[in-house]
Formats: structure tokens, sequence, C-alpha cells
């Protein structure tokens, strides 16, 4: 969990923002209109919790805020995004998840709820773990539950489109890989891939070997759609899997040494994972090689990351590549975002 607030020294290319309350969600801006900008919410063990914008100018290297663009959030939000298009005509909206799902609209002085989605048909109102907004179609964003269902919302409408039962147990975290496809991981130790064209049925493509362990963080890559990664409980091994060989996965980075927190792919071309952990690193990993025109994936036991970055102050315990300024990463731990340009 989140710690406390801590002091840091500063580093060379290391760009440090401090909070007045512990981070755990995490997320960037797509829109190129503005200097790039990330929301950050708070882990507080309290009923009322805060999501503040943040900018960063890359000329001056410097951060900037403004106390009017901080929301209220009632529980700790679990997962924030941003309206997922370039296209600065389209609305500015964040989205944010925790007890429900919420989108808000941001103003130049001020963020309003826009609305609060809610709707479960199959046992009530449960707590979101998590969601992921499709880019190939900002309409739909789908979202997991501990109440063993995915979700997929029509925001266009603010309306509850499909409702799937998705796993035996609590499912926490959901990534789409394609219209109309996306896969989630679960207490129940599978990630499954679904298909809304046919949702009657889903596909297991891994099962965690550890008995009784969950599956607690899973990244569909979005630049070569053949693979995703995932993260077991108290784990710190980063399974990656390529769809095209389901129950077997085609590697295994096991180089941190605590549990791996949380994990992203680096956006497009989809080459390199960053994966953060307890161990207070941050490892980028190179991890689709090619051979001529013929892409492979290439490790096994001895894969070993490029870069590593090391915080001296806590666990690091979010991770998120920006898909805009791609040579950029963000990290959160204690009451710190940090930018490394990679």
């Amino acid at each position: 969990m989140p710690g406390g607030h801590v002091e840091i020294k500063p580093e060379p290319g290391v760009h440090t923002y401090v909070a007045q309350w512990p981070i755990y969600a995490l997320a960037w801006s797509l829109r190129r209109d503005k200097n790039p900008r990330l929301a950050i919410g708070s882990y507080i063990e309290d009923h009322m919790n805060k999501v503040e914008l943040v900018h960063f100018n890359h000329e001056t290297l410097n951060y900037s805020t403004d106390p009017n663009l901080v929301l209220d959030h009632p529980y700790a939000p679990t997962n924030i995004m941003f309206f997922p298009s370039e296209d600065d005509t389209n609305p500015d909206i964040i989205a944010t998840s925790g007890d429900y799902l919420r989108l808000w609209e941001i103003h130049e002085d001020r963020i309003e709820l826009k609305s609060l989605l809610t709707g479960n048909k199959v046992r009530g109102n449960s707590a979101i773990t998590s969601f992921d907004w499709a880019e190939f179609d900002p309409r739909r964003l789908a979202a997991s539950s501990v109440d063993t269902t995915c979700t997929i919302w029509d925001i266009e409408k603010e309306s509850l489109d499909t409702q799937l039962v998705a796993h035996d147990k609590e499912v926490y975290d959901i990534s789409w890989g394609g219209f109309n496809v996306f896969a989630s991981v679960s207490g129940d130790g599978s990630v499954r891939v679904f298909d809304l064209r046919d949702k009657e049925r889903s596909t297991i493509i891994f099962e965690n070997p550890v008995q009784d362990c969950p599956l607690l963080r899973l990244e569909w890559n979005k630049g070569d759609p053949r693979f995703m990664a995932t993260v077991g409980m108290d784990s710190n091994k980063v399974v990656i899997m390529d769809i095209r060989q389901p129950t077997t996965p085609v590697m295994e980075l096991n180089k941190h040494k605590a549990s791996v927190n949380a994990i992203s792919w680096s956006p497009h071309m989809g080459r390199r994972l960053c994966s953060c952990g307890d161990d207070s690193r941050a490892l980028i990993w190179d991890v689709v090689g090619t051979i001529g025109s013929q892409p492979r994936i290439s490790g096994g036991d001895d894969v070993k990351p490029d870069l590593c970055y090391e915080s001296t102050a806590a666990e690091i315990n979010q991770v998120r590549w920006s898909l805009v300024q791609m040579d950029w990463i963000a990290l959160a731990f204690a009451n710190m975002l940090q930018l490394l340009k990679v």
C-alpha cells in the first residue's frame, strides 16, 4: 500500500512532484493542445480522497498546479484515465473508479462531476477495481468489479451496454485488446479473453500455477496485440503471454526482488515493458525482439532488464508510460510523482 510522506534528494533526469497525500492512481492526458498533464489520485484510508491535475513543462522541467483543479473523490480511486483521444475538439474528461464509475469534465477553473455510472444487474452495486477506456472507440469503457462481473459502458449514452459474469471470484483488472475483445484477471487465478460478439463464451489463456493465488494486474500490449502481461499477488514475476499460444507463457520476467505492483507497455511499437514493485525499483525490459520481418519473443529465466531505476524513498506503487510523450514514464510512490525520460 502507498506509504506516507517522504523527502527525496533531486537526481539528474528525474523530475519530482511532491503531493500533500500518498499517491496511488496515475494517468497521462493525451491532448496535445496543453502542456503534458497528469492526474494523480490519493490513497487515504478515509472516505474522502483527492484527484489533482498536474502540468509538466518540458522546456523548464517544472511542474505547475491549480488549486481549483483538485476534486474530492469518495474513497481512494482505483484507476484514473483521461478521454483516450489526442483530438482537442473532444470534451476534456477524466474517468475515475472506486465505489462507482465517475466521469468528470475539466474546465479552465474547475472540475465538475459530469455523470455517475451505476446499475450492476447481477449482484447490486459493488466496488470497481479497475477499468480500461477503448482508444479505438472512446464511447466504450470496460470496468471490472469485485462482484465477479465485467461491465461495458456506453459513455456517449451514459448507459450500461453489456455486463458479463466473467470469473468465479473478484475481477481485479481489465484491458482491451481490440475491437469487441477484452481480457480480465481475477481472484480465481485466470486470464480470460472475451469477444462481445459471443457473450456466452470466454477463453482461458493462462492460469496461475500457484494454487489459490489471484492475478491482480493485466495489460494488453496495444502496440502489438499478440502479447499481454500479468502479475500475481505477492509475486516478483511478470508473466508475458502470447494469445496464439494459450495456457503456456512465453516469458517470465523475474528480476524484481519483491512483489510487482504495476506494469505498463510502451505505446505504439509495443517493444518494451516497465514494471515496478515493493523493491523500490522500476525495471524496463526490451521484451519483443525481431529477426528479419518475423517477430519473436526472446527470453526465459535469463532475461535481464535494459534499464533499472531505484527509488531510495519507498516502494513504487504505480507506473504509466505516456502515450503522447513516448519517451517519458511516470512513477508514483509515497507522496511523490516522478517523471523519467527513457
